[in-house]
């Protein structure tokens, strides 16, 4: 218990401290409230409880980098614990009431829980450090060509020295004083086992060397959190609340890789995508202040893994630094992330998917490539040719709309206008329309519709590119006048299921055409012929052999719909045995085609992320590599060309129209 002066200069500690640590806090608020729309707060009650989870679990954490995430665990379920334990600490301090005092099994586990939360903290926090200022892993870093602000390189070993140091001292300084008042009681507490082990050191000491020692316990380790919450506003400990909070108001997407509606058709609409840091949405600068710093995302990124400019780590923890450091939300995107970075980005997904934080650094991306492009008419050149494609011709391989319906040459596949009302619109996509290779799957699909007796049609000549590529070139515009006529035409035919071969086709007619009015089932092609298996309308020849086959996961597919189980049912069904590679399914790594990279050339970097992929690959010891989608095989059968291998790549619809009985 404190003394009467103690108590008073440990009160004026705290005043000082909460007016200084609100000062930070006003910032954050400031410039969280200055970026783009409103919380909708209708949404903390819908998400309240998958939040609070994830809070309580530290469930994302778990995902990735085991040992490190269990003794994350350790330090985060400790200072959960050490809200109540501070808090009862605080009041015995102020009126000698101890609830470790308390008799009954609840002191008793009360007891226990302290003691056991201390330690745990402990060995975590001296663990985590050892791990980043003797072991070094590089995983906890960026490599100099990426643009991370030279403070931040400088300030995230600062902030971890100052958070491990205050966290070593508050626990360690509470341990030692607890033992103090157990060596004053000459009990020993079977329920505070390691205080009490620490007590009998102090066996003879005189008893008021301890009651000083106890007070002065109580200074270090209470006043320690005094001391840092002034900082707190300034560390990356700070994710420990907003984090719960990004989970609570992130807005409600169909999926990860949807982005906002902007009505080209509205004039008073000038500013398209992000060129300053208060053009992004206030999630987005919420972001940066939940940000762990743990580059996560940076590690499971292509474009960074392939030795190219971007991290989106780097982008994030600009943005903290650049708040930190004075700067404001006027602050130039461009001067956080180079423009190289920008175009290097595949839209895979796989930052927004691995982060534990819930941040999106995909988002922040594809908002300045939006601006690069409609405002400054900045992007790549080679995007102009698949642009001008898609403007004149509805599709980027720039190929005339009457030459749409060749693939189909002596395959019987109705049209809309001979089969009006089908129970399938197959949405055939400019890829399987208008490239030699992925028309192959086309074909091989209606093999498989029409052994089946499937009731399907193609909207033939009257299909136009979906618009995805342009959408993640940033080009808004051509995007919206893709999207307005195909939803204008869907909903006058008014199909009851739609069906696609082009996992990027998928995401936009069921995820963003909603947007414009264009609400449809929509399912993958590996979908349909699972049920045609299913419902025994298609028999497959099953040979003996053992034939190895490994399943591509692409991203549109996987990580942004969710879609991995069906792929390889299909491939099942046909007796083949499917072997994986280390990174699949929701964590699969990426072709190097999304993001309209498909229509350009790859930035510079160490490797091709078409190349590494088949290396993994070709390192599972299958005949084949299967794919569900016309980019990833495009990218993995150049792959194989470069390659010089014979490691075969195909549809899966080929591969099931080859055992067709």
């Amino acid at each position: 218990m404190l003394t009467s002066l103690e108590k008073i200069l440990f009160a004026l500690a705290v005043a000082a401290s909460l007016f200084y640590t609100w000062q930070g806090v006003k910032r954050i608020l400031a410039n969280i409230g200055s970026g783009k729309g409103q919380p909708d707060w209708k949404l903390v009650a819908r998400k309240a409880s998958g939040a609070i989870y994830k809070f309580l679990t530290f469930q994302p954490v778990f995902r990735f980098r085991l040992i490190p995430s269990v003794l994350h665990g350790f330090i985060g379920w400790g200072f959960l614990a050490f809200l109540l334990i501070n808090l009862a600490d605080l009041i015995y301090a102020y009126t000698g009431w101890r609830l470790l005092d308390q008799t009954g099994i609840f002191g008793d586990l009360y007891r226990l829980l302290a003691d056991v939360a201390n330690v745990l903290i402990l060995v975590g926090i001296v663990a985590m450090a050892v791990r980043r200022f003797l072991l070094k892993p590089a995983t906890l870093s960026t490599r100099q060509a990426t643009l991370l602000d030279p403070q931040a390189r400088a300030g995230i070993t600062r902030d971890s020295a100052i958070v491990a140091g205050f966290i070593f001292l508050h626990n360690s300084a509470r341990l030692l004083g607890e033992s103090f008042n157990i060596a004053l009681s000459g009990k020993i507490d079977s329920w505070q086992p390691f205080i009490s082990t620490v007590s009998k050191l102090w066996v003879g000491v005189d008893p008021a060397l301890l009651t000083a020692g106890e007070h002065l316990a109580f200074w270090l380790s209470i006043g320690a959190v005094v001391a840092f919450l002034p900082y707190f506003p300034y560390s990356k400990h700070l994710h420990l609340f907003f984090a719960p909070i990004n989970f609570a108001l992130k807005p409600e997407r169909r999926s990860m890789g949807e982005l906002g509606y902007i009505n080209l058709d509205d004039e008073t609409v000038e500013q398209f995508g992000a060129a300053k840091i208060s053009d992004l949405g206030y999630e987005q600068i919420l972001d940066s202040y939940a940000c762990i710093m743990c580059f996560r995302c940076q590690e499971v990124c292509p474009a960074y893994n392939t030795g190219k400019r971007l991290s989106p780590a780097a982008l994030e923890i600009n943005k903290r630094y650049n708040f930190n450091h004075g700067g404001g939300t006027e602050k130039a995107l461009l001067e956080l992330i180079p423009e190289e970075a920008v175009w290097a980005c595949t839209s895979c997904g796989a930052c927004v998917d691995i982060c534990p934080v819930g941040n999106e650094p995909m988002r922040d991306i594809l908002e300045i490539r939006r601006n690069l492009a409609m405002m400054e008419s900045a992007f790549p050149k080679q995007l102009e040719t698949a642009f001008r494609g898609m403007e004149r011709n509805m599709n980027p391989w720039n190929v005339p709309q009457a030459d749409r319906m060749k693939w189909a040459a002596g395959l019987n596949v109705p049209t809309i206008e001979q089969n009006p009302e089908p129970e399938i619109l197959w949405w055939v996509g400019c890829a399987a329309a208008t490239d030699a290779r992925a028309q192959k799957t086309a074909q091989a699909f209606a093999k498989i519709l029409n052994a089946a007796g499937v009731n399907y049609a193609v909207l033939g000549k009257n299909e136009s590119c979906s618009g995805d590529s342009a959408r993640r070139a940033g080009r808004e515009d051509i995007f919206f006048g893709l999207a307005m006529g195909n939803v204008e035409l869907l909903n006058e035919i008014q199909p009851k299921r739609i069906v696609t071969a082009c996992p990027h086709c998928l995401h936009t007619l069921k995820n963003e055409y909603p947007a414009f009015g264009g609400h449809y089932e929509v399912i993958h092609h590996t979908q349909l012929i699972n049920e045609l298996v299913g419902a025994g309308k298609i028999k497959l020849e099953v040979t003996s052999e053992e034939l190895k086959v490994t399943f591509h996961d692409p991203c549109y597919l996987g990580r942004h719909n969710g879609i991995v189980e069906a792929p390889r049912a299909a491939l099942h069904s046909a007796g083949l045995l499917t072997v994986e590679m280390p990174r699949h399914s929701a964590q699969s790594f990426c072709c190097g085609a999304g993001g309209a990279q498909m229509w350009k050339e790859e930035e510079a970097g160490q490797a091709k992320v078409n190349n590494v992929r088949f290396d993994e690959a070709r390192a599972t010891g299958a005949a084949t590599v299967a794919v569900g989608c016309p980019f990833c095989l495009t990218m993995l059968t150049d792959a194989s060309k470069a390659a010089g291998d014979s490691l075969q790549v195909k549809d899966v619809a080929e591969i099931v129209a080859e055992r067709l009985h």
